[in-house]
């Protein structure tokens, strides 16, 4: 018995053919304007789950390409053109110190060394300051916060950690019984100079502080330390504070300011458990200048002693370091209450510039060694040196031109400024001396200062050659990712056009057949 076949039956399968091969249509029309194989999940799971983890990856890659990697390098191109600037300066005041050392300088020499020195140490700590993106880089984690104070703050105080080494350690020189003018010429004849008294150089070990004018009303503390062993020396020692005219009182006789850190008695065992066999003494402290005199340098040398010193300070110029970006200290509010407690440590800011994969970008004053407060010191000392022998240079050039007044014509008054001229020119020529010294040290000293900066540039340069290879690498990831996403999702425009034309040559033929089939109905098999 067959089955009977109704024409409701056949409309029904003719709509299905119909509808299915308008969907094939569709599709591939779709797929004509996006060129991508699916468009939502359900039409190829395999493929969307693929998609998703790709693209997955795909982000995480171009967050590195496009923001993370850009950021770190342009971050270390800032700093490396920073301490460029840095090193090139250094290298001028080098260049100054080895024209300096000669000791032929002219007058117009000798102010252009002080205008450019002034200029130059503003410079290398104006490059201390450098922003990216609003943010100071040689600051460590503080990036809100510049290196120098960018304003006088006369009342801000700090009490300072400092640690000093034997290695610090250097001569100081000194001048007393400096030529003093008289107010007018005729005082001039009326205070004639002992030739043999004036002027004289004096030579002090020293350790210098990182800054000057220190608080003498809070007495420092200081501990000394074996360097080797790190063991506190058991030693009997306190600290005197002075002011340069207690020194040049005193005719810088340390001996007679306090008493020497160590007696003349080499038996005294400074490691002995007898106090009473125990040295102990003074240090003293030229507060103005920052300086800590030693009478016993050699002792610390032989024993490699370090020394710890916490001392305040309150106020601070225009142009100087932060304690906070250098030492471990404490700030102090105006009631004399601590503020801010900073510790010197290292504070590495570092990007992720591909997976599992960090890089350091910022270089830190205080780790790195490259805006010491002892640069502006030096120079400072350099400035000094320039200014005391300019100032002996004018007594003489005075004196000259008051030989050749002929008001003072008269063997008398000849007879006296003959005399206070050669007073003058005996200044000269231990300023002179003096100069010549400072600036001979300064060729070794800023030799130093650039051989620091060049080795952080170094540092900067190879982490710039690292994040290249990482960017090669990572860029070369991006690429590779987005060819399988590519091959994943996508649809060549030739494939969708033939199976297109296939969809829809199957879509006329179902029309076709369905136009056909309709016109009969069951009476024409009757």
């Amino acid at each position: 018995m067959g089955m009977r076949i109704t024409s409701a039956m056949i409309n029904n399968r003719s709509k299905t053919n119909i509808f299915g091969t308008k969907t094939l249509t569709d599709k591939y029309n779709e797929q004509m304007t996006s060129q991508k194989k699916i468009e939502k999940p359900s039409d190829d799971p395999v493929v969307a789950i693929r998609s998703l983890r790709l693209r997955d990856s795909l982000h995480e890659v171009e967050q590195y390409t496009d923001k993370n990697i850009p950021d770190a390098s342009s971050w270390l191109s800032v700093t490396e053109t920073s301490l460029n600037n840095v090193s090139n300066v250094l290298k001028e005041i080098y260049g100054m110190c080895v024209n300096g050392s000669t000791g032929t300088l002219t007058t117009d020499d000798r102010n252009t060394i002080l205008s450019n020195l002034s200029a130059y140490v503003d410079q290398i700590y104006s490059e201390g300051n450098t922003e990216y993106a609003g943010r100071t880089i040689f600051t460590g984690f503080k990036t809100n916060k510049t290196l120098t104070f960018q304003e006088a703050t006369p009342n801000l105080r700090y009490s300072i950690d400092q640690k000093l080494s034997f290695e610090n350690i250097e001569t100081g020189t000194y001048s007393k019984n400096l030529l003093a003018f008289p107010m007018s010429a005729q005082d001039m004849l009326n205070n004639v100079p002992k030739i043999e008294d004036e002027y004289e150089s004096v030579h002090i070990d020293r350790i210098r502080l990182a800054y000057k004018e220190i608080d003498s009303a809070t007495a420092p503390t200081i501990k000394l330390l074996n360097k080797d062993t790190g063991e506190l020396m058991d030693i009997d020692l306190s600290v005197v504070c002075v002011t340069t005219n207690d020194l040049e009182a005193a005719g810088y006789d340390l001996d007679a300011l306090a008493a020497p850190l160590y007696p003349d008695d080499d038996t005294k065992d400074p490691y002995a458990a007898d106090a009473a066999d125990r040295p102990g003494g003074n240090i003293i402290l030229n507060t103005e200048t920052g300086e800590l005199l030693l009478p016993d340098a050699e002792y610390f040398k032989k024993n490699n002693i370090q020394i710890q010193i916490a001392y305040d300070k309150t106020g601070f110029d225009d142009g100087e370091v932060r304690p906070e970006m250098l030492f471990d200290c404490r700030e102090y509010d105006e009631f004399d209450v601590v503020k801010n407690t900073f510790k010197r440590e290292a504070q590495d800011i570092n990007y992720t510039v591909a997976g599992n994969q960090l890089l350091n970008v910022n270089t830190q004053a205080s780790q790195d060694g490259v805006f010491t407060t002892t640069i502006r010191r030096d120079v400072e000392e350099l400035m000094n040196a320039v200014t005391a022998a300019q100032k002996a240079n004018e007594k003489v050039d005075y004196i000259k031109t008051l030989l050749e007044n002929p008001m003072y014509a008269d063997e008398d008054s000849q007879s006296k400024f003959k005399t206070w001229l050669t007073a003058a020119e005996k200044e000269v020529t231990y300023t002179t001396e003096n100069l010549k010294d400072i600036f001979s040290k300064g060729i070794t000293k800023f030799q130093d200062y650039k051989q620091t900066v060049d080795l952080a540039k170094t540092d900067v340069g190879s982490r710039e050659k690292r994040l290249e290879l990482t960017k090669t690498r990572m860029t070369a990831q991006k690429s590779s990712l987005q060819n399988l996403i590519h091959t994943n999702e996508d649809r060549e425009m030739s494939d969708i056009l033939i199976d297109f034309e296939t969809a829809y040559q199957a879509y006329e033929a179902s029309l076709k057949a369905a136009s056909e089939v309709n016109k009969m109905s069951l009476l024409n098999f009757l």
